[in-house]
């Protein structure tokens, strides 16, 4: 069985991230989309809130899994079972850096492969960053954040 790893911080989840996600389930037979707990980051959602808007989102996919992990991403990617890990690039400056950790992980883990994916053009420049700019000062939200999350996301964000 191919399993994948998306992992993120998902905070919030954004149009690129759902292209991905869905793009990532065509390849493997198992894709398992990880929120990183990231105690280092201050987030406007909860872990818990990210792992439920991206399971509420992935809905009832039987190849495509939701949860959340601490620590290294090789080690929890061996303790999936996974074989590959899964990167969205949007722009050149993305791969300067997953580059760099792509490497790391190899390092880390030569079983592991990491495929980068990108999302369609339009998304190439949505990022959770300015989704939570773009939100906190009201801005609209809907080319930015999929339709069943953007309310719940527009409200947290106006806050």
């Amino acid at each position: 069985m191919r399993t994948a790893i998306y992992p993120g911080s998902f905070d919030p989840v954004t149009l690129g991230h759902w292209d991905i996600i869905q793009r990532a389930e065509k390849l493997v037979d198992k894709l398992v989309v990880a929120v990183l707990h990231n105690p280092a980051k201050t987030s406007a959602f909860s872990v818990e809130e990210r792992v439920a808007m991206l399971r509420e989102l992935v809905g009832d996919r039987p190849s495509v899994t939701v949860t959340s992990f601490h620590g290294l991403l090789v080690d929890f990617a061996k303790s999936q079972g996974a074989q590959f890990i899964v990167r969205g690039v949007r722009a050149f400056s993305d791969f300067e850096y997953e580059f760099q950790m792509a490497l790391m992980n190899r390092k880390l883990a030569p079983e592991l492969e990491t495929v980068f994916l990108m999302p369609k053009e339009k998304y190439s420049a949505v990022s959770s960053r300015l989704v939570r700019e773009i939100g906190s000062m009201g801005g609209n939200l809907s080319e930015l954040v999929p339709e069943a999350l953007r309310e719940r996301v527009a409200q947290r964000l106006a806050k």
